[in-house]
């Protein structure tokens, strides 16, 4: 292996030029590259200790400055899957052969807990913690000496990934590439097009994406107006949560806006739901708008936001157009949807409504599917026309909702499986889940809770 340092030109006199380093590796070796692994989260920490088993050399890059990063933003909320969901097989095992105590498998962990009982004990193992690259931004991934337009010997070519780091460009060849970068912090807008308008762009210090901790900033929702738009779990929780603020603060105002023909649609089975603590969910939704505490608008549609005093919301509803108005405050509860930036240059099949990975699409489709009937799923159907490289966990769903980290654990069993060469055990299915989906399971009346 051969390293070059090169100098990057920099546009001004005055500031020295960044250095590149270019690990430069003899294509025909490319069986004794790292498999390189974007994002420490869950499933990219579980990648890791699959390939730790298989004794095969690996790099993690996490864009933030600890593991499981975006996690960290929503750690006060509480998984809708208790642990024995949430802990991967081959974590575990590795986990076993140090002081590790295993979290009781009945209970549900919120976002800090997974990482702090379960995450960073595993990145801290000296298996893994050395292999771990923090404040590594990953902006870029190709094939060596080639970009998406060739095809001669691509295959043959290693592929390069380009890493910001430490105001440096450091570029990492690799054998193969797994993508578990998630779609957290790439939000749905609220307009219902899907489009970003810069009247909603504009209003950021107003608005927040998924679910806020109410709690930790309850003096700027406090005796507020403030919609939140969504018709889902998030939405619900998010409402839940500000009711309670509501209880001492009897000013706040709450307002649910969202798609669904009725909000009946949105309750769920309640009483009859198959999971019972799942229908209280819709129960005590239920309450607060019978009650009044909660006003719902649906179905609306909106199409822009404005802003005077306040903010007006202006969408259409039965076919006329109404602006809502006096809002101090808006909480966006309308998914996520991936960011392919990262993946431009290489050679994806991608499915044109969800997002998903294309061979995927057809078993997630929100509209047929709960977490708990998707069929559980490996490398055949996670496979890219771009050979050895994949993309898993929730950014291999797309924009559907459905995903669940038990799906995302046995993709990564299955990829590492075929890239260390047990063509049998990729093609294996090892998940079992309930029919009617654990995602929802929600274990005694905790206010905030998450796939």
């Amino acid at each position: 292996m051969n390293t070059l340092n090169v100098m990057k030109q920099n546009t001004s006199c005055c500031t020295p030029a960044k250095s590149i380093e270019i690990q430069q590796i003899n294509p025909n070796a490319n069986k004794n590259l790292p498999v390189v692994i974007i994002g420490a989260g869950p499933i990219g920490l579980a990648a890791a200790a699959h390939l730790v088993a298989q004794k095969q050399a690996f790099i993690v890059l996490e864009a933030g400055h600890e593991i499981a990063h975006n996690i960290r933003s929503w750690g006060h909320v509480t998984l809708f899957s208790p642990w024995r969901y949430n802990i991967n097989k081959a974590a575990k095992a590795l986990l076993e052969t140090s002081d590790w105590v295993e979290p009781n498998l009945d209970t549900l962990p919120t976002g800090n807990e997974l990482i702090d009982l379960y995450l960073k004990p595993l990145a801290e193992l000296v298996q893994i913690k050395p292999n771990i690259q923090l404040n590594a931004k990953v902006v870029g991934i190709s094939r060596q000496f080639n970009d998406k337009m060739k095809t001669k010997n691509r295959v043959d070519q290693s592929f390069t990934i380009y890493v910001e780091r430490e105001n440096d460009i450091h570029i990492i060849a690799a054998r193969a590439v797994i993508d578990a970068t998630g779609t957290w912090g790439n939000p749905n807008p609220a307009n219902t097009t899907g489009v970003w308008l810069q009247n909603e762009k504009a209003l950021t210090n107003h608005i927040e994406y998924g679910i806020p901790d109410i709690n930790s900033n309850a003096k700027r929702y406090a005796n507020k107006k403030i919609a939140v738009i969504g018709g889902g779990h998030s939405a619900i929780n998010t409402l839940l949560t500000l009711a309670a603020l509501q209880e001492d603060n009897p000013a706040t105002k709450l307002v649910w806006i969202m798609r669904k023909k009725s909000v009946e649609e949105a309750y769920g089975g309640e009483e009859k739901d198959a999971l019972a603590a799942r229908g209280a969910l819709g129960i005590r939704i239920h309450e607060l708008v019978e009650t009044g505490k909660v006003e719902v608008v649906t179905p609306f549609y909106i199409s822009q936001l404005r802003q005077d005093e306040n903010i007006q919301i202006i969408g259409t509803i039965n076919g006329e157009t109404k602006v809502l108005t006096g809002f101090e405050e808006l909480i966006v509860n309308a998914g996520n949807r991936p960011d392919f930036t990262i993946n431009s240059e290489l050679r994806l099949s991608i499915d044109a409504a969800t997002e998903s990975v294309q061979a995927l699409a057809p078993l997630i489709d929100p509209n047929e599917h709960s977490c708990g009937t998707v069929r559980a799923h490996g490398e055949e159907i996670l496979r890219q026309p771009e050979k050895d490289f994949y993309i898993v966990g929730a950014k291999s769903y797309g924009r559907a909702p459905t995903f669940l980290m038990a799906t995302g654990y046995e993709q990564v069993r299955s990829i590492t499986a075929y890239l260390c060469g047990d063509t049998e055990a990729s093609k294996r299915v090892e998940l079992e889940l309930p029919e009617t989906g654990v995602c929802s399971a929600q274990l005694g009346q905790p206010s905030n809770t998450c796939c």
